[in-house]
């Protein structure tokens, strides 16, 4: 549960772009809370129990995080929120559709039945009537994905039948992100101080009145070694016009606190 010192912490909201949603400026990755295999951090961990993740989850929403990622190719972390969350009409939750990983492995699916299975079972995983963010979780190819499959299709469908209330994608190419913008309604994407290859994306974003969220704002755990820590990089990247939330994946109680913390400070002074 939150401490005493966490209720004097409260995340700033910013608007989803144009989507009429409102999100934490910090949001809470779940990758840890189901899957541990094939991931890029640098410290092996243990998936947390049930009890931890309870704990995580009502720590946050004290910490006035409202807003939540996860994917099916997050192994149990889509089942374990759907048993474990309390009060789904507070949080605000990201899914995503396109990867899949089996045994130990990635694979990737954008065809136009997968892509309704998928958020039709994301539903089913997370025990709700609405995914608020659905974004496509690429493999790197872009534009391929884009232009040559009916995925982005698919999820506007999936939009205008009341299951989805705003649809984007993970891009991985500055290419990528210039040809998505267009058409849909948010992007993710790699943001940090030693990765500034999206910074025009995230310009040309704002211009569009489309909504940025930035992963790997830690450079995947590598920055929290480098000089200034937690708090230069996200000032970094909160400090940039244009970025809705920035996602951070942890399960640990106190890098959860400071991230508040933090991420704060620098909105608020």
């Amino acid at each position: 549960m939150a401490s005493g010192d966490d209720d004097m912490i409260s995340v700033p909201r910013r608007q989803l772009g144009s989507t009429g949603i409102d999100v934490s400026c910090l949001g809470l990755g779940t990758v840890k809370l189901g899957r541990n295999q094939g991931v890029k951090y640098p410290q092996r961990f243990d998936l947390p129990n049930d009890k931890q993740v309870t704990a995580l989850l009502d720590q946050a929403r004290g910490l006035g995080i409202n807003f939540i990622d996860t994917a099916p190719a997050y192994g149990s972390s889509e089942e374990r929120l759907g048993m474990l969350m309390q009060n789904r009409q507070d949080w605000i939750i990201c899914s995503k559709v396109g990867e899949e990983f089996e045994d130990g492995a990635s694979h990737f699916d954008f065809s136009a039945q997968h892509t309704r299975c998928s958020v039709e079972r994301s539903l089913r995983r997370l025990r709700t009537d609405h995914l608020d963010l659905v974004l496509i979780h690429s493999n790197g190819e872009d534009l391929e994905i884009i232009e040559r499959t009916d995925c982005l299709e698919t999820l506007l469908t999936l939009k205008d039948e009341g299951m989805i209330r705003a649809v984007g994608m993970s891009t991985k190419t500055v290419k990528g992100g210039r040809r998505a913008l267009p058409l849909c309604d948010a992007l993710m994407l790699t943001y940090n101080a030693t990765t500034t290859a999206e910074e025009a994306v995230i310009d040309l974003a704002r211009s569009q009145g489309k909504a940025i969220l930035v992963k790997k704002a830690f450079d995947s755990g590598h920055a929290t070694d480098r000089p200034g820590g937690p708090e230069q990089a996200l000032e970094f990247v909160l400090s940039k016009p244009g970025v809705s939330s920035v996602i951070v994946g942890t399960i640990n109680p106190e890098h959860l606190r400071s991230n508040a913390e933090i991420a704060a400070g620098v909105i608020l002074g």
